[in-house]
């Protein structure tokens, strides 16, 4: 007998008794699920509203709002009514709630009230327990028919355990055991069953693909060794410089680009381990230091001195993985390193931030005499100015202010991009620190009635860190902090010891940050689209930076509507 046949009857039928199974099941378990429902949506709903009209009735029942309260949980009640009797007892409980609007404090309509809604609750939990009675019933009904059946079902899958397994699992063994020795390019491997069935065929056609692959194995190495020499001439003739390693890091080629740069011969390195060549060869080690470091940071250009100039690269580790013929698992088989020239982009970056700092440099001194200016012209000493003109003075004052400070910020923001930034580390008290950035944002605070708020940690006094750009940073988070912040709320400014870090931390309850903008707030120039508030987008960026250059960390913690915790450390070890 064919094995499709044998197969057949025998699934054929465990498939008819599973189907069956499942139908008995599904009814069953809908009718339960009906049952349950009768309980759960009726019942409890009616249930629930009688003790909400009892926390009303027993909670001052003479104020507006437990009569609001009462009323809509009746006016639910009226829409759920289901079982004999309920309709009565619910018009009472109705009519002795109108009568005890009319006297609410007459104990004897409240104990009525009570009564009613007792009675009804009585009634529902006598209907609960009788339609459990009839989901048990059901219950136990599947549960016997469901049994029979699945026994059924055990015994005849028992019979195909015994049966089935040496027709079909031998044969397969022994064709697996082939297929292996293919895979391995061992064509001369044949299979062979006497059985007259589909494993006999099989085999048959098994042992055809397999005389087939031999004779195209020797007709099929000159194909590959072309594709070969056209890869690698494609690579070799890319402008940008090409590693490629293997699974264990030998090298098994450069291009020329590559070469060039790092005084190497291919026929000097081509097959040694990456790492014997990283000993004497430095830019080679700092390629290939990345194959042995799990971190995901963001890492900087490289500068090697190439064609007469400096030159920058942005390296990119590519790990070359493939799925192997019949089967699922990736496996690694090699890494590609390539190294892009962003000389160019280094060169136009370079230009932006000099432009930058040269234009906020020439702005900062007719900014400075401006506001020089305008605190002459509020001398009274000078001459009075009527009202127009004073309001046109606060707001030139204003104007004067924030671009003094967009100043100040771009030439901050340019002095760490050209890595020109200078740190004067040392022990600081921190109650100094604190309150330097306090005395900064007192007025701002003062103007909308905000209460600024410390907490420091009586352990600690001291922090290993630059005190001015500490203060800066402290001090634009909270300038931040009361921007976004309401009339007449707080800011808790902390510092605390914790998990051998110094944390200082900034906390409003003001407008909250999305979520969706919470990782881009440090950006420069990135500001919160939609916001209203006045900014540059600078003032985030610098604080990161500077706690960056001191080994710290700077991160934030938000909610819309909720407020903000910005939150920077330095680490004490």
């Amino acid at each position: 007998m064919k094995i499709k046949t044998k197969l057949l009857s025998s699934v054929g039928l465990l498939f008819t008794m599973i189907v069956a199974l499942t139908v008995l099941s599904v009814f069953y378990i809908n009718k339960l699920s009906n049952d349950t429902k009768n309980i759960l949506v009726a019942n409890y709903n009616t249930i629930d509203y009688s003790r909400n009209m009892l926390i009303a009735i027993n909670d001052d029942i003479s104020s507006s709002k437990n009569i609001n309260f009462f009323e809509k949980n009746l006016i639910a009640q009226q829409h759920n009514v289901t079982e004999i009797g309920e309709q009565e007892l619910t018009d009472k409980l109705a009519d002795d709630f109108k009568q005890l609007q009319k006297l609410p404090k007459d104990a004897t309509i409240l104990k009525a009230i009570n009564k009613d809604i007792f009675n009804i609750m009585l009634l529902n939990m006598q209907a609960i327990q009788r339609k459990s009675k009839v989901a048990d019933e059901t219950s136990d009904t599947s549960i016997f028919w469901i049994t029979i059946i699945g026994t059924i079902c055990f015994l005849i899958a028992f019979i195909l355990l015994i049966n089935l397994p040496n027709n079909i699992a031998n044969p397969i063994q022994q064709l697996t055991s082939g297929i292996r020795q293919i895979a391995n390019k061992n064509y001369s491997e044949r299979v062979h069953f006497e059985e007259h069935n589909e494993f006999g065929d099989l085999a048959k056609s098994f042992n055809t693909m397999a005389t087939k692959l031999q004779e195209y194995q020797e007709s099929n190495i000159n194909k590959l060794l072309i594709e070969k020499k056209r890869t690698e001439t494609l690579i070799n003739n890319m402008q940008e410089p090409v590693i490629e390693l293997d699974a264990e890091q030998h090298i098994l080629s450069m291009n020329d680009k590559a070469l060039q740069i790092m005084g190497l011969k291919l026929d000097d390195i081509k097959g040694k381990r990456a790492q014997d060549i990283a000993l004497t060869n430095d830019l080679f080690r700092h390629l290939i230091q990345d194959l042995y470091s799990f971190t995901d940071e963001k890492k900087s250009p490289i500068k090697i001195f190439n064609n007469g100039k400096e030159s920058y690269f942005e390296k990119e580790l590519i790990p070359i993985k493939i799925v192997p013929t019949g089967e699922r698992e990736e496996t690694h088989i090699g890494d590609v390193i390539m190294l892009q020239n962003i000389t160019q982009y280094k060169e136009l970056d370079l230009a932006k931030t000099n432009f930058i700092a040269t234009v906020s440099h020439e702005f900062k001194t007719p900014i400075s005499s401006i506001k020089m200016s305008v605190q002459l012209l509020e001398n009274e000493q000078i001459g009075t100015l009527n009202i127009e003109q004073k309001h046109l003075l606060e707001s030139i004052k204003e104007d004067s202010t924030r671009l003094l400070k967009t100043t100040k910020d771009l030439l901050d923001i340019t002095q760490l991009e050209s890595e020109k930034i200078k740190l004067n580390i040392k022990e600081n008290s921190i109650e100094e620190i604190v309150n330097n950035a306090l005395e900064n944002n007192k007025n701002s605070a003062h103007q909308k009635n905000i209460v600024l708020e410390t907490q420091l940690d009586d352990a600690i006094d001291f922090v290993h860190s630059d005190k001015e750009k500490t203060i800066w940073v402290l001090s634009n988070l909270i300038s931040n902090a009361i921007r976004y912040s309401y009339e007449n709320s707080k800011i808790l400014i902390s510092v605390k010891n914790s998990n051998g870090k110094i944390e200082f931390s900034v906390t409003d309850s003001g407008q909250g940050i999305p979520q969706e903008y919470q990782s881009r707030i440090f950006d420069k120039y990135f500001r919160i689209p939609g916001s209203k508030k006045e900014g540059t987008g600078l003032g985030l960026s610098i604080s990161k930076e500077f706690i960056e250059a001191q080994g710290g960390k700077i991160t934030v913690e938000s909610e819309l509507g909720k407020g903000s915790r910005f939150s920077f450390f330095y680490f004490t070890q």
